[in-house]
């Protein structure tokens, strides 16, 4: 387990060198985040003046009052539904679009290249139907999750999370096979399933130890966040606006750091159990652990 984390760490600090090399790479995750901004205003606004976010939300307090934790009936308005639907895969879509940007400037610097932010936006443009295929089926599989959490709020969560952790495994790999190989959905999971059973879940170790390092790194910005409403609620504004605007500023920096490195360790990893070859700024032996059986 102990050397498992070791070269999770070790592929997690490799992927620090990329990025210290490439930090424009970081406007990919920025971009996702700005957009995903828009998408939830533009389905939040219509859903609230519609009134069937109210619909929902009521349906939800009245299950709460009556004390049932059991069966829940989920929503049966198909507008709901419908809506939902659109917003997952317009989510996924906005993901998948910059994340595959990112990628692809990713494999170039791999390949000794100095990508720019065009050169990324052109990839994904040149994939926009393995991008939509993709954010069709995340967003189908998103429905499917939904249905089961909302049939029964205890054993519903239980069943989702499990699921949910087994789809993110399997298809850990699919954007870089998407990138690259420019298969279809079906063909990238299955693809991703290879290569995850060849590295033995060492790239997730990797994205683990990013996981727990970003939440060190939170840890103050959260403390300064939370320092500065205590100094708002004494009447001391200023220094509490000053403090939460570096906390979240913080956050924000730690996020997109989170993300970029996440994309590289996935295209770093793929690029060798595909090939065989190590990425530039890569240790082969590293990678060469990741890949062996225990």
């Amino acid at each position: 387990m102990f050397e498992r984390f070791a070269t999770g760490f070790h592929l997690a600090r490799q992927s620090w060198d990329v990025l210290k090399t490439d930090k424009h790479l970081l406007v990919f995750p920025l971009l996702s985040g700005i957009c995903c901004l828009f998408v939830l205003a533009s389905f939040a606004v219509p859903l609230l003046l519609s009134g069937v976010l109210e619909q929902v939300t009521q349906a939800g307090v009245d299950v709460a009052e009556s004390g049932d934790s059991g069966e829940v009936a989920p929503p049966s308005n198909p507008i709901y539904w419908a809506g939902l639907f659109a917003f997952y895969f317009s989510n996924y879509f906005v993901i998948v679009f910059f994340n595959s940007a990112l990628i692809a400037c990713a494999v170039k610097r791999f390949y000794g290249e100095r990508p720019t932010i065009s050169e990324g936006l052109s990839a994904s443009m040149a994939r926009l139907p393995q991008i939509a295929g993709w954010a069709f089926v995340s967003a189908t599989v998103g429905i499917a999750l939904r249905l089961i959490e909302s049939r029964s709020e205890r054993v519903g969560q239980f069943v989702v999370g499990l699921l949910g952790m087994g789809w993110s495994a399997v298809t850990f790999f699919v954007l870089p096979v998407l990138v690259i190989e420019r298969l279809g959905p079906i063909d990238a999971v299955k693809r991703s399933t290879q290569i995850l059973k060849s590295s033995w879940g060492e790239a997730l170790a990797g994205n683990s130890s990013i996981g727990f390092f970003s939440f060190l790194a939170m840890l103050p910005c959260i403390g300064l966040v939370v320092a500065g409403a205590v100094a708002a609620g004494n009447q001391m504004i200023v220094i509490g606006i000053t403090l939460v605007a570096i906390g979240s500023a913080g956050l924000l920096i730690v996020s997109l750091v989170s993300s970029a490195l996440s994309a590289i360790i996935q295209a770093a990893v793929y690029m060798y159990g595909a090939s065989g070859q190590a990425p530039a700024a890569f240790d082969s032996s590293t990678l060469r652990a990741a890949f062996r059986r225990a």
